[in-house]
């Protein structure tokens, strides 16, 4: 049950972070999955590091969006040559 409800946050907060970094039509269900997954992993690494607990899941879900703004970032910066 924990990867399914993982699975359905990291889509939301893929699809958030895609529509902030105006990338949204670019990438369809799937990609925004595996970047809000991948972001919630970066976003942990970020709060960690700036000592922010993510016990919950507010704070995990803030952290993934965020995670996934710093991934989408970094792709747009080697595809494009400049972050927008």
């Amino acid at each position: 049950m924990g990867w399914i409800i993982a699975i359905v946050v990291g889509g939301i907060a893929g699809w958030l972070a895609s529509m902030v970094m105006a990338r949204d039509a670019t990438m369809g269900i799937v990609w925004n999955i595996v970047v809000g997954i991948i972001g919630a992993i970066v976003g942990g690494w970020i709060a960690s590091a700036a000592g922010v607990s993510t016990a919950t899941w507010i704070n995990w879900f803030i952290f993934a969006i965020i995670g996934a703004v710093v991934l989408l970032a970094i792709v747009n910066l080697f595809q494009r040559g400049r972050v927008r």
